[in-house]
C-alpha cells in the first residue's frame, strides 16, 4: 500500500513539527510519501528510513489550482493520503486523483487552528490510537555526523545561535545577541555557531564582528543538508522562533526559544523547549498580531537561562 502525507506548509519548522505524526503513520503502513510546500525539506529528512520519498509541490491558493494538484497527486499512485490541513481544495484534488482513502482536517475549522493539538487528534483518530507522541528524533546518517564532529570542541559548551527568522517581528536583534555572547564568554568556555540563513548573512556578520572573543562560526551560507547535523550535535539552541530549534529539540537538546511575537503552538510539542517571553506578557496571548519590542526580553534573562541549563544534567 502506498501512503502519502500532505503537509500544506511552506516553512521548514511547521513541517518538522509534524514529523512525529509522519512516523506514526509509517509505523502502521510502512515508509510514506511525504508531500510538502517546503523547498528544502527533502534535504533535512533525506536520512529518515520512515520516509520513502519527498515530493515538493507548488503553493496552492485558488480553486483553479485543483487540476494541477490532482495531476501531480495522480502520478504518485497513492492508495491512501492524510492531509494535515483543512482544505476543500486539497481534499477535492485527492479525490479527483483517484486516491481511494482521503483523510483531511475538518474543512471549516481553519480559524485559530492549534497545529499540535489538531495534528495529534487527527493522527489518533485515523490510526485508532488512544495517544501518540508529539515529538520524535531527527535521523542523520553517521557519515554526516563524522564530517561535522571536527567543528566541535567537547571541552566547551557548543551553542547554536538562531539569529535569523522568517519575519523581522520575531527577531531578537543583532545587538542583543552580541551582548549575550559577550556576557556568556565572561562566564565560561563557549563556542557559538551563528545561523541566520543565506539571505540574512548581514545579521550573522554583525554579531560575529561584535564578539570580543573570536569563538564563533557562521553557518548562514551552509545548505540545509550541511547545517542540520550542527543543530543535532550542539549542546543547546538559543534564538528566535525558526526551523533550527525543531531540529535541536527533536535531537533531545535543550532549546531556548525567544517568543517575541510568535505563538506558543510552535513550541508546545516538545519537553526540550525552554521558552522566554516578553516581560509582563501572557504566553497564551502572544502571536503575530502583537508588536513586542526585541528589548522586551532582556539579555540577563536569557544569559541566566543558558547558565542554568548548562549547570544541570544536560552537560
Amino acid at each position: 500500500m502506498r501512503v502519502g502525507v500532505f503537509l500544506n506548509y511552506i516553512g521548514l519548522g511547521a513541517n518538522l513539527m509534524h514529523l512525529s505524526y509522519c512516523h506514526e503513520i509509517a509505523k502502521v503502513f510502512g515508509p510514506i510519501t511525504l508531500i510538502t510546500l517546503a523547498k528544502n525539506l527533502d534535504q533535512a529528512l533525506e536520512d529518515d528510513p520512515l520516509i520513502n520519498e519527498i515530493k515538493i509541490f507548488q503553493k496552492n491558493k485558488n480553486i483553479t489550482d485543483i487540476p494541477k494538484i490532482s495531476s501531480d497527486l495522480k502520478k504518485l499512485k497513492l492508495d491512501k493520503i492524510f492531509i494535515y490541513y483543512p482544505s476543500a481544495r486539497l481534499y477535492s484534488a485527492a479525490k479527483i486523483a483517484g486516491i481511494n482513502q482521503v483523510f483531511c482536517y475538518p474543512i471549516f475549522k481553519k480559524k485559530e487552528l492549534h497545529l499540535v493539538k489538531a495534528a495529534k487528534d487527527f493522527t489518533c483518530k485515523h490510526l485508532n490510537l488512544v495517544d501518540c507522541k508529539t515529538e520524535t528524533t531527527i535521523q542523520i546518517n553517521q557519515e554526516k555526523i563524522n564530517d561535522t564532529k571536527k567543528y566541535f570542541d567537547n571541552n566547551k559548551c557548543n551553542l547554536v545561535i538562531g539569529a535569523g527568522s522568517s519575519g523581522p517581528d520575531t527577531r531578537w536583534g543583532e545587538e542583543n545577541f552580541s551582548n549575550l555572547l559577550n556576557e556568556l564568554n565572561k562566564e565560561g568556555e563557549f563556542f557559538f555557531f551563528i545561523q541566520a540563513g543565506p539571505d540574512q548573512m548581514d545579521i550573522s556578520k554583525k554579531i560575529i564582528n561584535n564578539i570580543k572573543k573570536k569563538n564563533c562560526m557562521d553557518l548562514s551560507n551552509f545548505s540545509v543538508r550541511e547545517v542540520v547535523p550542527f543543530f543535532a550535535m550542539c549542546d543547546m539552541y538559543v534564538g528566535n522562533d525558526s526551523f533550527m530549534h525543531h531540529v535541536t529539540s527533536q535531537s533531545q537538546k535543550p532549546s531556548i526559544v525567544l517568543l517575541i511575537n510568535s505563538p506558543r503552538a510552535y513550541t508546545d510539542y516538545s519537553k526540550h523547549y525552554h521558552r522566554i517571553i516578553p516581560h509582563n506578557a501572557n504566553i497564551n496571548n502572544i502571536d503575530h498580531k502583537f508588536l513586542y519590542s526585541p528589548n522586551s526580553i532582556s539579555v540577563d534573562v536569557v544569559k541566566n537561562k543558558v547558565l542554568e541549563l548548562k549547570s544541570n544534567w544536560y552537560f
